[in-house]
């Protein structure tokens, strides 16, 4: 017998009907359980992990769906895409199978480039490689971007992931904070031009069943970090604006709400010294409520970083909550305080309690749930979840993720962000057949596809030497995936590479995921092209004419530590005598 649907199960409804019809019938527990978003993994073979399973990354998927009402999570790590489609179509009836039937909205960090770091982005493996989003920035051209943000879009959907934990719209203006990958550079301007392009390239123009909903982070700009630490440690928490240019780092923000997105990240940040309170973003009222809501007018979904709440292990290790400012509270002061300050959902959190327990103590109330969770459910509903997108098909993911066309893309992509700073004597394009060549990291079957190696600077013809931004390394194991301190090369690194340089007519590559501080380098290469995530032979194409590059730093490289030291964080550009200023390319 046909059973008639429930008013929120008919999709000939409007949403906001639907949203009401199913709201009045969610309990307090199932209200709670929406406004959580917590990591999620999977194992390899496509099964979600379950309590007491083998796993490098321990879950309960069936006892946070069914018995703690979540359904909002972030994957972590990676598989084929035919085995993410399969575990989303799992996790999907795991959630069909509830009271409810309310389904999962599955989310990602950046999985296109370059960058492995649980804490951030996860590398490219299956789906299409791109340059870093600073490498993006590097080619200036919105039309790129728009079109990796639909590609992005269109592999995602593909293996069901509907939220993107990106784009980051910080500013890079510190030059060690370790984040600055991530980001457009240090041009609010430019900044701003392509967060539009990638939010429209991620939603289309109006959000919908075709859409992946961007989650902009980090408000009101992550950049400004005092000494450049980052604020997912304690040492990193302080943000501060001496250079007084607050509204500055808020410009690309306001652009990511005039293009609709969907979804903001409030950042760890503690702004010191300014009118806000000197609490965390999360738990700030007159940063979400006041800024965001009000003045800028965002309508969207307001979802915490992760981890303000309680006290973790990471690797092992322990983690203290990100609750900068609100120390001394409990995690259920601090979610209440956070619920004040206006957000919506609790970031890498699965503890529904803290609210249930609130609610029971009158401390918040359920119409102070009802309208974040109407701001969740309708999400789902616009995204298509509740009907014709609840599942994907593994086939189609099979065909769509990685396939040579967007492969080819990415490549081409990686090839015009190249940045060439220096090209001594025409060194560039090499146009001589097979040279003899000296390589330091470099894979050696792409290289013989250029050239014949050669053990000894002194046999060659030519060396080039891959290089990368130095970093301090960090003690704590979650940390040191967070690369900070110092940018320039220890003193018998530096010895060794510029005794390379001396020897042989040299090309210098350097991976920029910071500014580096290179001065000595710069002088002496023939040639030094900067790359902001790049295979190698996208690299070598470029040095021997095989391909042309396009790009411009997204950021000044700075000339000494001393000069990175006694700039102001918050202000674009801002060392004295940078040996590359912001825009410099020669272009090849």
């Amino acid at each position: 017998m046909h059973q008639t649907p429930l008013p929120y199960q008919d999709p000939a409804r409007p949403v906001d009907e639907r949203v009401e019809d199913l709201l009045g019938r969610m309990t307090p527990q199932e209200k709670a359980g929406l406004m959580f978003h917590t990591m999620l993994p999977m194992h390899a073979d496509g099964r979600p992990v379950e309590d007491g399973d083998d796993s490098d990354f321990p879950a309960d998927t069936t006892g946070l769906i069914r018995d703690q009402g979540l359904s909002h999570f972030n994957l972590v790590g990676t598989a084929e895409p035919r085995r993410i489609a399969e575990w989303h179509n799992a996790v999907q009836e795991i959630a069909h199978g509830t009271r409810l039937g309310i389904p999962v909205t599955l989310s990602t960090d950046p999985r296109h480039s370059f960058t492995a770091n649980i804490g951030a982005s996860i590398r490219a493996g299956a789906f299409s490689a791109w340059p870093e989003p600073i490498g993006l920035a590097a080619v200036r051209d919105p039309e790129l971007v728009h079109r990796f943000a639909d590609i992005a879009r269109r592999e995602y959907l593909a293996v069901g992931l509907r939220v993107a934990l990106h784009p980051q719209l910080d500013l890079a203006t510190e030059p060690r904070w370790s984040r600055q990958t991530g980001t457009f550079g240090s041009d609010a301007a430019l900044t701003a031009e392509l967060a539009e392009a990638y939010i429209r390239g991620l939603q289309g123009e109006r959000l919908g069943p075709d859409s992946v909903a961007a989650m902009v982070k980090h408000f009101p700009g992550g950049g400004p970090q005092k000494d450049g630490e980052d604020p997912h440690f304690p040492h990193g928490k302080e943000q501060v604006y001496p250079g007084g240019m607050r509204e500055l780092h808020l410009a690309p923000f306001r652009a990511a709400v005039a293009a609709g997105a969907a979804q903001m990240m409030p950042y760890y940040g503690q702004p010191i010294g300014t009118d806000w309170e000197e609490v965390g973003f999360g738990f700030n009222r007159d940063v979400v409520t006041g800024l965001l809501r009000e003045e800028l007018g965002f309508q969207g979904i307001v979802c915490t970083d992760w981890g303000l709440l309680n006290d973790d292990e990471i690797f092992g290790e322990p983690h203290r909550a990100r609750a900068w400012g609100v120390e001394h509270l409990t995690p259920a002061e601090r979610a209440a305080k956070a619920l004040d300050a206006g957000v919506d959902q609790f970031g890498g959190e699965e503890c529904p309690e803290l609210l249930l327990a609130l609610l029971r103590d009158g401390r918040i109330t359920e119409a102070r749930l009802d309208t974040s969770v109407r701001r969740l459910l309708r999400e789902k509903f616009v995204l298509g979840l509740f009907d014709e997108r609840r599942y994907v098909d593994p086939d189609a993911a099979e065909l769509i993720v990685g396939n040579p066309e967007f492969r080819a893309e990415g490549a081409a992509a990686q090839r015009r962000s190249l940045t060439v700073l220096v090209n001594r004597d025409a060194t560039l394009p090499v146009t001589r057949p097979a040279p003899r060549l000296y390589t330091e990291g470099l894979d050696a079957a792409v290289v013989a596809r250029y050239g014949r190696a050669v053990q000894d600077p002194a046999e060659a013809d030519l060396a080039v030497l891959r290089l990368y931004t130095p970093y301090e390394q960090r003690p704590n194991r979650f940390e040191s995936l967070f690369h900070s301190g110092h940018l320039d090369f220890p003193a018998d690194e530096l010895a060794r590479i510029l005794a390379v340089l001396d020897a042989v007519p040299t090309v210098v590559l350097i991976n920029l995921e910071r500014p580096a501080v290179l001065p000595e380098i710069a002088e002496r290469a023939h040639a030094l092209v900067a790359d902001y995530g790049a295979q190698d032979d996208a690299l070598l194409d470029v040095v021997f004419g095989r391909a042309r590059s396009e790009g411009r730093l997204p950021f000044e490289l700075p000339r000494s530590m001393a000069a990175v030291a006694a700039s102001r964080p918050d202000v674009p550009n801002d060392t004295a005598d940078p040996v590359f200023a912001f825009g410099h390319g020669l272009g090849l």
